[in-house]
């Protein structure tokens, strides 16, 4: 390319990378301002302040983000490690076995995974307070491996079909039962694949606002999302925004520092799938 060229496809990335962060650094903004300072104008707080961040870990919000926090965390992790050790067997049968309906079930995951929530949640909440599952742990982690498993299966299974067949022949050959061959050389060889997988169902399972308000009525089992919906301020006439604002920058937390520590992981999955074969 030339310099011209260069030029503007630097000004165009630099727009791009304005346009995706500006709201980022706006919460950020918020969450250091009083509330009075709202609507002063300003992009940069005039007095910055630790209020928020305080009331949201000792002070007055502590009450509901702290374990909403708990919540998330407790309720992703295992709706995650649930769907990744179910999209593992569901991949590896897809991507290696042949059988009638498998074309059917990759449909039907999709199918799934592309359904509007919102018009499940009051069925599932009827049936929820029927059953005893409202409010719950459980009640949450069974509607998440809905939004998890399709895409967990549809991903992992495109990983599993890069990974030549003979590595799993010649390990048989040389002694191995067909789960020691898949638990010795195939999962390793789609250690990409599961880490990207893993992150992206726990992306899905911590964004999720509709189940966490629907399906939940107390700070048992009330995720974040949920729980930054009920802010209120210190009164009536007192704007809550940067509270949530802060809170919404220590709920991003989680996610920038999986995606840090795991970047090659990711992008290596998300190019290159789990191998050349």
């Amino acid at each position: 390319m030339s310099s011209r060229e260069k030029t503007w496809w630097w000004i165009g990335g630099l727009l791009i990378v304005v346009y995706c962060l500006f709201p980022i650094a706006w919460i950020v903004s918020l969450s250091f301002k009083a509330p009075s300072d709202i609507a002063n104008g300003q992009f940069l707080p005039s007095q910055f302040t630790w209020r928020n961040y305080s009331d949201i870990f000792t002070g007055t919000a502590s009450d509901l983000f702290l374990p909403a926090l708990r919540n998330s965390f407790g309720i992703c992790l295992i709706a995650t490690a649930i769907s990744c050790i179910l999209a593992m067997f569901a991949a590896y049968a897809i991507a290696r076995l042949d059988f009638p309906g498998k074309t059917l079930i990759l449909s039907t995951a999709l199918g799934v995974a592309i359904f509007p929530v919102i018009s499940i949640v009051t069925p599932l909440f009827n049936v929820w307070r029927q059953i005893g599952l409202y409010d719950t742990w459980l009640g949450l982690i069974i509607p998440y491996l809905s939004l998890t498993l399709p895409i967990s299966i549809w991903t992992m299974s495109a990983f599993f079909r890069e990974i030549p067949w003979e590595m799993e022949q010649a390990a048989q050959v040389d002694g191995a039962t067909t789960w020691q061959a898949f638990r010795k050389v195939i999962v390793p060889l789609a250690a990409p694949g599961v880490f990207t997988t893993a992150i992206i169902a726990f992306f899905i399972a911590w964004n999720d606002f509709v189940y966490g308000i629907s399906l939940t009525s107390t700070s048992a089992s009330r995720p974040v999302p949920a729980a930054l919906g009920l802010f209120s301020g210190a009164s009536q006439f007192e704007d809550p925004t940067t509270v949530t604002a802060a809170a919404a920058v220590v709920v991003t937390i989680p996610v920038v520092v999986l995606v840090l520590l795991f970047q090659r992981r990711i992008v290596a999955g998300l190019t290159n799938g789990a191998v050349k074969g």
